[in-house]
């Protein structure tokens, strides 16, 4: 029998690999989780779970923000980890990761360890083919450059995490507090994921398949099946979806989808995706110097008399007439 001085079996262990320029804010949110469940209360003792900051050098590792974390061990030295967890951030032409952790996550892949990339971290993971064959988490404004950079990868981009066997993808922000809740959830208990997420003033966890906080526009959706309807349209404004294939990918009907767009916003899935490509234009056509013809093409529509027809009928105006309003505004 064990002794009652024994310490508890550590549960739940982490090892962080930081990308140059990381984004502070999916990290701290991430860490704060493991740290209020491995202890009572917040007295934030590694008891029931331990982490570390991996690295070759041990030289500190800037943030984005500036803040500067110093790794606890180098890469050569490292334990046992039930995750490594690969922390992006600042988007670059160069690797935002070196190669000696790329390759140790090459080998800890091919040993059968977990992965998760948080944030911009699905960058890295993707780059180095330890996502082939798995669906992967984007952020929405980060899907253009993912589909762009990995001709092939088709993310999902309208879930706040996504688990998929041993990779486990977030969009960052708030939601790695969420992925590291369902963590500790699964390995430690359900109360502690509530608790370290009520310390942090956040309501109860909430699973990968909530819908990503999008950008605004007029319509503001209720239904979580809506807000993922809208987001995909959001990521294809170029090139738009026919109703189908955003039913399609929700895998739900077209008439379920109709119907919910009518319950919720009271206008069908076509009249809202309109309405967000008409701003899209009115966006660029005051904010940029771009022929209209190319604004056309940016939003969707075939070229500019197919544009000022629609912008006529919809918004009682044409391109140049809207353009001609806001210079004499200015």
């Amino acid at each position: 029998m064990a002794s009652r001085d024994t310490p508890p079996r550590k549960r739940l262990r982490v090892g962080f690999l930081l990308a140059d320029g990381f984004t502070l804010s999916a990290f701290a949110n991430f860490v704060d989780v493991l740290r209020l469940a491995a202890d009572e209360a917040d007295k934030s003792r590694p008891i029931l779970c331990d982490w570390e900051v991996l690295s070759e050098r041990l030289e500190t590792v800037r943030s984005s923000c500036g803040v500067r974390v110093q790794p606890d061990r180098r890469l050569r030295e490292a334990g046992r980890y039930d995750y490594l967890v690969v922390v992006g951030g600042v988007m670059r032409d160069e690797a935002m990761l070196d190669a000696e952790a790329v390759g140790f996550l090459q080998r800890a892949a091919a040993a059968g360890a977990p992965l998760i990339g948080l944030c911009t971290g699905v960058f890295i993971l993707q780059d180095a083919g330890l996502l082939k064959g798995y669906r992967c988490c984007v952020s929405w404004f980060h899907h253009q450059d993912f589909v762009d950079r990995f001709d092939s990868a088709r993310p999902v981009s309208d879930q706040i995490f996504v688990v998929d066997r041993d990779r486990l993808t977030c969009s960052g922000g708030h939601s790695a507090a969420h992925l590291a809740a369902f963590l500790v959830s699964r390995h430690i208990g359900a109360s502690a994921a509530v608790k370290s997420l009520n310390i942090m003033m956040i309501d109860d966890p909430l699973s990968g398949e909530r819908p990503q906080p999008g950008p605004q526009f007029a319509h503001r959706p209720n239904d979580a099946l809506v807000k993922r309807a809208v987001l995909r349209m959001q990521q294809n404004i170029e090139t738009p979806l026919s109703v189908d294939q955003i039913a399609e990918g929700l895998e739900v009907g077209r008439r379920t989808l109709e119907r919910r767009f009518l319950g919720d916003l009271g206008r069908t899935p076509h009249q809202v995706y309109l309405d967000l490509r008409l701003d899209q234009v009115l966006h660029k056509l005051r904010s940029t110097a771009l022929p209209i013809t190319d604004i056309a093409h940016c939003c969707g529509f075939c070229d500019a008399p197919h544009l000022t027809r629609t912008l006529r009928r919809q918004r009682g105006i044409t391109p140049a007439d809207y353009r001609r309003a806001q210079s004499a505004a200015a």
